[in-house]
């Protein structure tokens, strides 16, 4: 099942994503090409208030062409550990710093043509601290009952991945 890499070009550096295409060898011995975006990885935290309260981000987003609705997330800087990003992403983007973080795993984006994989954390406990938002990042933050965010999804008002799958598996360890 798997495919050999037999030769890659480089077709695009840039500052997040890198863009290659792989010849590769099939199990059955043909040669076909692969297209990958390499993509450092990232983070995306489920930001709870002791109140049950979820934290949220808008923002326009220019391959969706529109405004969504996000969990706080953030790519990680080399050799960033993901726990260090999410600690920074959320005092970034939300002006909180977490007590208490949890792993939630993880997931692939889309890892048919991209590496990119995306750690979730759930945070608690959270303690105002803001640091300066990147200078290209305009955001609004939202707060929301967590419950409110799950009908939001049902809504089809949360349509990005990570929060969807952020927000469903806080809701399922809530229910275990």
């Amino acid at each position: 099942m798997e495919e050999k890499i037999v030769g890659t070009r480089s077709i695009y550096n840039g500052r997040i994503v890198n863009l290659y295409v792989h010849e590769v060898i099939l199990p059955d011995g043909q040669h076909s090409k692969r297209e990958v975006i390499k993509h450092p990885g990232a983070v995306a935290i489920v930001a709870l208030d002791e109140a049950r309260q979820v934290f949220l981000v808008r923002q326009f987003r220019i391959g969706a062409g529109r405004i969504t609705v996000e969990l706080p997330a953030g790519v990680l800087g080399a050799d960033e550990p993901p726990e260090e990003c999410a600690q920074r992403e959320l005092q970034e983007e939300i002006g909180y710093k977490p007590g208490k973080m949890q792993a939630l795993g993880g997931f692939f984006n889309s890892p048919a043509y991209t590496s990119e994989y995306i750690h979730l954390y759930l945070a608690t406990e959270l303690e105002a601290s803001k640091l300066s938002q990147d200078h290209d990042e305009f955001l609004e933050v939202l707060r929301v009952p967590f419950e409110e965010a799950l009908a939001m999804i049902a809504r089809q008002e949360i349509i990005d991945a990570k929060t969807i799958i952020g927000l469903l598996q806080v809701a399922r360890q809530s229910a275990l």
